[in-house]
């Protein structure tokens, strides 16, 4: 790796980008490759595996205005399944650490509305942990997963939690999702905008050609450049490729301030 950690790429993982293990080893081979020409931070969720684990013990989800209802049992539930996933990522990638934020605090947040439960937002990253992994050579594989002042567990989304990592490292972002990236019109990829400014982007919302589940995903966006990120771009991980591509501005939408 020939560069500086001035050049480090955030990308956040998860989803429906995980849903078969197969995509998901080809995404990690991908991030092992650009890792080659870049220092990289990965930022996971794993919502369908989550799912899955609550299902599979009889925890029933509910969702409040797009976040997950977090009662301690389910927690506890969340936390593990995010926690192991953090290493099989890990693992994928190779040369990589699985972390979550109880580890040296690495994320600190606060809670939200009471109604959310344990549903917080991050406040804080140690960008000092994890100047130090990359430059002994591995890759941090960062769980959305924070703690509060107390050092109890909050369940962040891994959207925003990768927006706000991005964001204390001055560093710019790739979010790999299930669209190949912001459209005029979402039923013709020829429609894709490859570049919009903030200005641009709240008009489109405010317009309604940016809506539905575009919209979250959007605002992470522009959260990750609001905290300081210099680029953040919405990329397809629902097929091998365009990982590359979308970090050296080729694929995807690429938002900026």
């Amino acid at each position: 790796m020939n560069s500086t950690l001035s050049d480090i790429l955030v990308v956040k993982y998860g989803g429906n980008a995980m849903k078969t293990l197969e995509l998901r080893r080809a995404i990690a081979s991908e991030i092992a490759n650009l890792r080659r020409t870049r220092p990289v931070v990965v930022v996971h969720g794993g919502g369908p595996v989550i799912e899955a684990n609550l299902k599979r013990l009889g925890i029933e989800s509910h969702f409040l205005r797009g976040l997950r209802v977090t009662t301690p049992e389910a927690l506890e539930v969340i936390e593990s399944s995010l926690t192991k996933l953090s290493k099989e990522l890990s693992q994928d990638i190779g040369s990589s650490i699985g972390l979550t934020g109880r580890d040296s605090n690495l994320l600190v947040g606060v809670r939200l509305e009471p109604e959310f439960g344990r549903v917080g937002r991050v406040e804080t990253v140690n960008t000092v942990l994890i100047h130090k992994i990359l430059k002994a050579g591995f890759t941090p594989v960062i769980g959305g997963i924070a703690v509060d002042e107390a050092g109890e567990p909050l369940n962040v989304n891994a959207d925003w939690a990768a927006g706000a990592v991005a964001g204390a490292l001055n560093s710019s972002i790739v979010f790999l999702t299930d669209v190949p990236g912001v459209m005029r019109d979402k039923e013709d990829p020829s429609t894709l905008a490859s570049k919009l400014n903030a200005l641009e982007t709240r008009a489109w919302i405010e317009q309604g050609i940016i809506a539905g589940g575009m919209i979250p995903k959007v605002e992470a966006a522009l959260y990750a450049i609001e905290r300081g990120a210099p680029t953040a771009t919405i990329a397809s991980g629902m097929q091998a490729g365009v990982l590359e591509r979308a970090a050296n501005g080729n694929a995807g939408t690429t938002l900026r301030a």
